[in-house]
Order: C-alpha cells, then sequence, then structure tokens
C-alpha cells in the first residue's frame, strides 16, 4: 500500500522474489559486492521493497532516505554513510 489508500498492488511471493533476484544481479552488474553501503531514495512503491531485498539478498548494507527529503538532506545522508551506489 502506498502513502494513498487508494495506490495498491498485490503481488506473490514467487513475483517478488524473481524480482528481487533480477535486480541483485543488476546491483552486482554495478559492482555492488558484500559490506557496499547503498542508499535507496524513493516513495512507498513496490520498487523499493524489491531494492532494499535485493540489497539484503547480496549482503549489501541498505539506507532508505524518506522521498520527500531536499536534495541538500540527501546528499548530507549520502556523504555520511559513505554509499557508493544511489538508487532513485
Amino acid at each position: 500500500e502506498g502513502n494513498e489508500p487508494e495506490d495498491t498492488v498485490k503481488i506473490t511471493y514467487s513475483e517478488l522474489l524473481h524480482q528481487v533476484c533480477q535486480f541483485a544481479n543488476v546491483l552486482r552488474s554495478q559492482g555492488v559486492r558484500k559490506g557496499d553501503r547503498i542508499s535507496i531514495y524513493m516513495p512507498m512503491i513496490v520498487e523499493l521493497v524489491v531494492a532494499m531485498l535485493a540489497c539484503a539478498r547480496i549482503g549489501a548494507v541498505h539506507s532508505v532516505v524518506f522521498a520527500g527529503f531536499s536534495a541538500d538532506s540527501l546528499c548530507e545522508r549520502v556523504l555520511d554513510c559513505g554509499c557508493s551506489l544511489l538508487i532513485t
């Protein structure tokens, strides 16, 4: 369920697993390895959950930044955690 009550999506566990594995492979192709730090800057959508689970699947540490933050606030958080990749 998204920010609005009418924003809903239903997927099966199988579909979720497929999307997570697919995105984990994308992260690996970008050079992300176990222990790397990743920031995620997205609204409340299914892809946010997929990105979080894909990071966990490959052992990357993820930090979710609320999508309502300004560019300066996002920059501070990215620099503070020393992330190697920002997912938007």
